[in-house]
């Protein structure tokens, strides 16, 4: 029975795996901390429905009531707003952030227009209504915000340009 070779072709492979395991070790690391931080994407979004019921539950309070709540339903109120609160810290502290875009340029990457408001006095394409708050996770769009945006104004100014490291090219000397 022949025996295996174990010359210079081995130690060769062993070269190679050695030199490639940091670069492997940091694909790993870099999989399991996306892995980590976007697992929770659909339990994330499952509990904004939760936090826009919260939202909505206290927005039907009127300030006569808030003001003249007694008791049990002043109690109640605390409660619901406390509650609120804490579920948007436990959110944010699990890589989920809130984003309220009023005022901003709208992006279709982050925003969902629903609706355009005719206004002269607002530059074109600006969101000028935020219906629901939108949310990021990481990175990512867990949920876009769901704005009105105005028409009708004049244009937004487009975004400075960036330094895309083109140099313009030189006229070729005529001979």
């Amino acid at each position: 029975m022949p025996r295996p070779k174990t010359g210079c072709c081995v130690r060769s492979l062993k070269w190679k795996t050695c030199e490639s395991a940091p670069t492997a070790k940091s694909q790993i690391h870099a999989s399991i901390v996306s892995h980590r931080l976007y697992s929770l994407t659909s339990f994330a979004r499952d509990l904004l429905v939760v936090a826009d019921n919260m939202r909505r539950a206290l927005d039907a309070i009127t300030p006569e009531l808030r003001s003249s709540a007694e008791g049990g339903a002043k109690a109640l109120i605390e409660g619901v707003e406390l509650t609120e609160r804490e579920l948007l810290k436990a959110l944010e502290k699990n890589g989920v952030r809130q984003f309220t875009p009023q005022g901003e340029k709208f992006d279709p990457n982050v925003h969902q227009a629903m609706f355009e408001i005719p206004d002269a006095t607002v530059p074109a394409g600006s969101v000028v209504q935020v219906m629901q708050p939108g949310y990021m996770l990481g990175d990512r769009v867990l949920r876009p915000a769901l704005v009105g945006v105005s028409k009708g104004g004049p244009k937004m100014a487009p975004a400075p340009p960036g330094n895309d490291n083109k140099t313009p090219k030189e006229p070729a000397a005529s001979t």
